[in-house]
Parts: C-alpha cells; structure tokens; sequence
C-alpha cells in the first residue's frame, strides 16, 4: 500500500511521467483546439480526424482535452456520478434554447407545424446509428418511461408472473409491486453473481426460473448498481422458446459502450439519452420491433388508428420540441468522438482508479474487469466503510460526488466518471480514499 499523509488533500503522490506529458499534452494542444461555440458537424469532423486507435485514443490526453472543452461543468468539484444524469455540452444546450426561443414565437404553429416535424429527421438517425428501423423508434422522457409503457403495456391476469433479479432497477420492481397490489399478478426475482461473467450461467439461472405462469421477463442490459453488462440476446433467445416476451433495461447502456440494437434481437429497448449520449435532460428512446408494437399498449391513451404505430407511445398531451430536436446536436457529438474510442476512455479511466485502489487488500471490486462484461461504470467496496458514510465524507470533505450503493449484493460506491473527466480528478479521488483507508472516516 502506498505511504499516505494524513490530512484534508489525502496523500501526496509525486506526479509520474505520464501524468505530465499528460498534462502538458493538453496544455500545448490548447493552440490547435476547434472552437467550441461553432456547430457540432465542425467538432464532430475535428475529432473524427484525429488519428489513433481505440486503445491509443484511450490515453491521450491531448484528444480527451478537445472533447472536455466542449463541456461547461462546474471544475470545483469533482462529478464521478454521470451515470445518474449526464451535462449535456455547450452546443446541444445552445441548440436546446435555440429551437425554445422559436418555439415560443407562436407555439402552435412555430412549435407543432415546424420543429415538431422535424422530430422525423433525428427519429431516423437515431434508427440508423443503433441499426433498426425509423418506425420501431419512440422518443420518450427517459429509461423509466419505456420501460413502465413495456411494463403496463402487456396484459396480464391474477396470478400471472413476471420474472426479473434482485438487482434491477428499483422504480422497476415499484412498477412491477403495483401490479402485485392492484391485479393479483407474482413479481419472482433471482440472484445472479456478482460480478456475473459466465453468462451461460446467468441465463441458466433466468431458465431455471421459468414456470408454466410465467408471461413476462425485466433484465438489464446493465445493471445500474455495478455496471454489469448482462447476455441480452442470449436470454431474449431463451425466453423465446418458452414465448416468454423479455422487457429489456437499457438506461445505462445506450452510447456507453458500442452495440447495435439489431443485434441484440430484442422486442423493446427502453434507456435514457441523457446519460451516455449526454443529450439534453428529460430524453430517451423506446425501441419496440415492428410486429409487436400492436401487442403493447401506449402508456397514456392513443386512438385505435394508431395501434401499429410507434408513435402512439408519444402520445402525452402537450411536449416540448426543444428536447427532442437537440438529440441530434448530442448524436452527431458521439458519432465524432466513436463509440469505440468514447469505451476505451472509460474503461481507461475505471482501470487508473481501479488498479491504484486494488492495492489495498481492504478494496474489492463488485464489478467485472473482464472485457465486455462491464465498461467505465465501477463500484468500489472497502472492508469496514459503510457506502452511505463514505459518500458523504468525499462530498464534505472534497467535493467528489459519487453514488453510495447499499444493496446487500454489491454494498460499495459507484463511480462514474466520463469523457470531460480528467486525469487529475481521478486521482483525487484516489487519494481521498487512501487517506480514508489509512486513516478511518472521520465521525459526522
């Protein structure tokens, strides 16, 4: 274990090479950064053209540096929790007021006849980018959204059963409750390892679960609470010799890490587009194959002429253009960063913290390092620290924001950080924990 000096700033680790050629990278880069107040296709193209692999791109803080300007976070703290909601950068907010600024000049027809047609536009991007079709694309509030139109959506009677873990997400298991007290249906869960890398073995215990009651599956794609990615397409094939329709959980997978939901061959996919894609706050998608879509019913009430079309799930009333429009501002951002490149920083960043961490024989990981089994999601669990305590202290003591995860399974702190994060926070977060492991968190 690394010597630490006690004190409010933890310990006082000599910066290495890398940590300044770093460091100077992105200072003597700073001539030749675009302008980030231009349009997102400009810094798309200039990020698009910086050569390097995935894993070469990883760790250089020069390209890192381009893509955090484009950011407006607040660099007094240190925001390890984007995984919880994402700041969207400077040019799809600018993009978000824009299209408000015009939609109040006379709503009705600035709003409704002009920006809202031109929601078809970003609705066939985003089926292209993720490989489906424009009319198997809804465009919702978030994750929570799609999932619950899935979730109410199929018809079930007393005594039915739905099947998912007792790791989903827990505004799911509500929904799934509600059910429970209101129609008589079971809500069965299952336990699967932690982490979870054998996924024979996960969709073995998922098998195993089934009865003949059984009429619906909820699975993550990646669970919230450790950033384990889970076998979708392995499972949804399982359950569908059983005709077992699988609701999947996308909220933190979309943009995280590269997948085409074509792949997946999954019915529905709900996320949210306001963590990895960091669109503006309040969207998501919901994915739902063509021929089922008449089988699940909207959320809120949609004519019969509309039972075949994905649009009937976007049916609430009175909504925002703004929203929706930026999505392509936030789109054309991931498209220049990669998908590839944007998962190998993450995993780069998760493993400088994880690795330096590991050292202690206090620390434990709840989450796989194995690749494609988690990405730049991690949570950290140190022998003695209660999550809820030791989240606190980095707040008040160093301004760290990190996610406390009390779940029995997986007791840490989850850590997120993303593409504007730098090298500098992560590490002090590390040394906070040092400090903390070496010398106790101190009493509230």
């Amino acid at each position: 274990m690394r010597k630490v000096i006690p004190g409010r700033s933890g310990s006082r680790r000599s910066p290495n090479r890398r940590d300044f050629l770093g460091s100077a990278a992105a200072v003597l880069g700073a001539s030749r950064l675009p302008a980030f107040n231009g349009r997102a296709a400009d810094i798309a193209r200039d990020l698009a053209g910086h050569p390097g692999s995935p894993s070469e791109t990883a760790a250089d803080e020069r390209f890192w540096a381009e893509v955090a300007r484009a950011f407006t976070v607040d660099r007094t703290l240190v925001n390890l929790n984007n995984g919880g909601v994402s700041p969207s950068p400077s040019f799809v907010q600018e993009a978000m007021k824009r299209h408000l600024d015009y939609s109040n000049k006379a709503p009705t027809y600035t709003m409704w006849r002009i920006l809202e047609p031109q929601r078809e536009g970003v609705r066939a991007r985003m089926a292209r980018e993720w490989g489906v079709d424009a009319e198997e694309v809804a465009f919702t509030r978030n994750a929570s959204e799609g999932l619950q139109t899935c979730q109410f959506g199929y018809d079930l009677g007393f005594g039915d059963e739905v099947l998912t873990t007792t790791q989903d997400y827990g505004r799911m298991l509500t929904t799934f409750r509600q059910r429970e007290r209101r129609e008589g249906i079971v809500m069965r869960q299952i336990r699967i390892p932690v982490p979870a890398e054998d996924p024979a073995e996960v969709v073995r215990r998922f098998e195993e679960a089934v009865t003949p009651r059984t009429r619906l599956i909820l699975m993550c794609h990646m669970i919230n609470l450790t950033g384990q990615i889970l076998p979708v397409r392995e499972i949804v094939r399982m359950a569908r010799r059983h005709d077992i329709p699988v609701i999947v959980d996308g909220a933190h997978a979309l943009a995280h890490f590269p997948f085409r939901l074509s792949d997946l061959d999954c019915d529905n996919y709900s996320t949210s587009l306001h963590k990895w894609l960091f669109a503006p706050h309040g969207t998501g998608l919901l994915y739902v194959r063509r021929e089922k879509i008449p089988g699940i019913w909207p959320l809120m009430a949609a004519p019969d002429l509309m039972d075949g079309d994905i649009r009937k799930y976007e049916e609430i009333g009175t909504h925002p253009a703004a929203n929706h429009l930026a999505i392509g501002e936030a789109l054309t951002f991931h498209q220049g960063i990669g998908a590839e490149r944007k998962a190998a920083r993450l995993v780069y960043l998760r493993d400088r913290w994880a690795d330096r961490l590991l050292e202690n024989d206090r620390v434990s990981l709840n989450t796989s390092r194995r690749p494609g089994f988690a990405c730049g999601i991690g949570n950290v669990h140190v022998e003695g620290f209660d999550p809820g305590a030791t989240s606190t202290w980095l707040w008040n003591a160093h301004r760290i924001i990190t996610t406390p995860v009390g779940h029995e399974e997986c007791s840490g702190i989850r850590i997120s950080p993303s593409v504007y994060t730098t090298l500098e926070e992560v590490d002090r977060f590390c040394e906070a924990m040092e400090w903390a492991i070496a010398n106790g968190l101190p009493e509230a």
